[in-house]
């Protein structure tokens, strides 16, 4: 009995591919250095609009932060955070870029979406592609 629970237990990690954990530290630090720029847009942004780009970019925050974390521990759950995370980030650089007002803002919107948000989204995307289970099951088959 002890050989089919350890068994299943190896069946829920997926084997680390190269360049996982620099990518995982990468995510992690990106989640965690969000958190100075959640208190620039609670003292810049007007009250209307605070709660809904704070919550979105806590949101973000939070995905990038288990991301990393569950890669570091090499859990198939990984591959969801980096699902909604990468979609986050998606929406946010969409969001930015078509409110943004013609002038300096727009290109400071297009420039963080293109220089940041969706980069990142990528690196999310990829990870979610690469630590799905089923891609595990199917390599050792």
């Amino acid at each position: 009995m002890a050989t089919a629970h350890s068994d299943a237990a190896q069946d829920r990690q997926v084997p680390e591919p190269d360049g996982t954990r620099p990518l995982a530290v990468v995510l992690l630090c990106a989640g965690v250095a969000m958190l100075p720029w959640l208190l620039v847009l609670a003292n810049s942004l007007p009250a209307t609009e605070s709660a809904t780009w704070i919550g979105l970019d806590v949101l973000e925050a939070l995905g990038l932060t288990a991301t990393g974390l569950l890669m570091l521990r090499r859990d198939p759950r990984g591959c969801l955070t980096a699902t909604a995370t990468a979609v986050l980030l998606v929406a946010d650089a969409w969001f930015d870029v078509t409110t943004a007002a013609p002038g300096t803002e727009l290109a400071t919107a297009a420039a963080m979406a293109l220089g940041v948000e969706l980069p990142m989204a990528v690196l999310c995307a990829v990870q979610a592609v690469r630590s799905w289970p089923h891609s595990a099951r199917r390599e050792r088959r």
